[in-house]
């Protein structure tokens, strides 16, 4: 743990990566400062479980909402390290409803950025951004085998030099964002770095079927709900364990003065990659020892048939790389899923 007695906010601290997060801050002796609205599903229950915590009393559990410029500025006041973890996470909810999606994660972000800019502190800011940043990547030469799609060229992954391409509403409220962290490290000096994440996956994760799909499958396959794939099942994604996650966040940190201003792309990388359904499958059943019945449906808005993040930057930067193998991080999941069932419960 290379964070220790510090005062730190996480925004969105009560969802799966923040109350990850806030609950390894916790054990290293710092104060955390949980600030959340409490929309989504599930944050009561982690918020409920971050206060069994040992060190439960140098928590402060916060209900505010990023569109409130004052409450922003109020809880970043006096601290030394944000984590902006919070905002609206789908794609399909954009679409349906991009006003919100704009105000949660353009808005709320620049609110975020005001409040660092003006602090007394001058706090590092660590932002969750997206690889949705580079849009649907038609253009990119795509092959395609039994099981999955695969990279003809981009061996290594997508790099952060990577031209952006903002697709769905979602992509353009998380790019903007994205774009704003940089430039107030260019323009006013903040120590802002962005971490344009793959999928996250791991504990107290309650995913639906909007978002955090791997989560989901194990959850809906572990309770006998219905599993509906879009396309083909062929995706391919790098999936990052929450642990190896939280690593990067710290690596990032203790060495600010190297990722200050800069960007990331953070995932699996090329040797943790899956197929959305088809190598995702056989794994799954072997860990909960079921075959697991699914429907098909036409492709979502904006989904990448493949998308890889080229980590080696990060590596390079502040010497981070996972360590948790795909096989290892499912079965952990659906351990912790099996073992947490009443969480799911409606």
């Amino acid at each position: 743990m290379s964070i220790h007695f510090s005062t730190i906010l996480i925004t969105g601290g009560a969802g799966f990566i923040g109350s990850n997060l806030a609950w390894r801050l916790l054990g290293a002796k710092n104060k955390v400062v949980v600030f959340d609205n409490f929309s989504r599903a599930g944050t009561q229950k982690n918020a409920a479980w971050l206060t069994t915590h040992e060190n439960r009393d140098a928590l402060t559990i916060l209900r505010a909402d990023l569109r409130d410029a004052v409450a922003v500025q109020d809880a970043i006041e006096g601290v030394d390290i944000v984590f902006h973890l919070a905002g609206q996470v789908a794609v399909t909810t954009s679409v349906r409803d991009p006003r919100n999606d704009f105000m949660d994660n353009a808005l709320g972000t620049l609110n975020v950025l005001e409040g660092v800019r003006l602090a007394s502190t001058q706090p590092i800011l660590i932002y969750s951004s997206t690889n949705k940043v580079y849009g649907k990547m038609d253009d990119i030469l795509v092959g395609e085998d039994e099981n999955r799609y695969f990279y003809e060229e981009l061996k290594q992954g997508v790099p952060e030099s990577f031209p952006l391409d903002f697709h769905s509403p979602y992509g353009c409220s998380k790019g903007a964002a994205d774009q704003y962290v940089r430039d107030y490290s260019r323009i006013y000096g903040i120590k802002g770095v962005v971490f344009r994440q793959s999928c996250i996956y791991g504990y107290r994760q309650l995913g639906v079927e909007d978002q955090g799909w791997v989560a989901w499958f194990a959850i809906a396959a572990t309770l006998n709900r219905p599993i509906t794939i879009y396309g083909n099942g062929k995706q391919v994604r790098d999936i990052l364990f929450i642990d190896d996650l939280l690593d990067a966040y710290e690596a990032a940190v203790e060495q600010i003065d190297v990722t200050r201003g800069k960007i990331y792309n953070i995932g699996g990388g090329p040797k943790n990659t899956i197929s959305v359904w088809r190598e995702f499958k056989p794994l799954l059943e072997a860990s909960l020892d079921k075959e697991i019945p699914v429907s098909y449906d036409d492709w979502r808005p904006g989904d990448q048939h493949v998308f890889v993040s080229d980590i080696r930057q990060a590596e390079l930067d502040f010497g981070w790389a996972p360590k948790v193998g795909v096989k290892d991080g499912i079965a952990r999941l659906c351990e912790w899923v099996v073992a947490n069932q009443d969480l799911f419960e409606s």
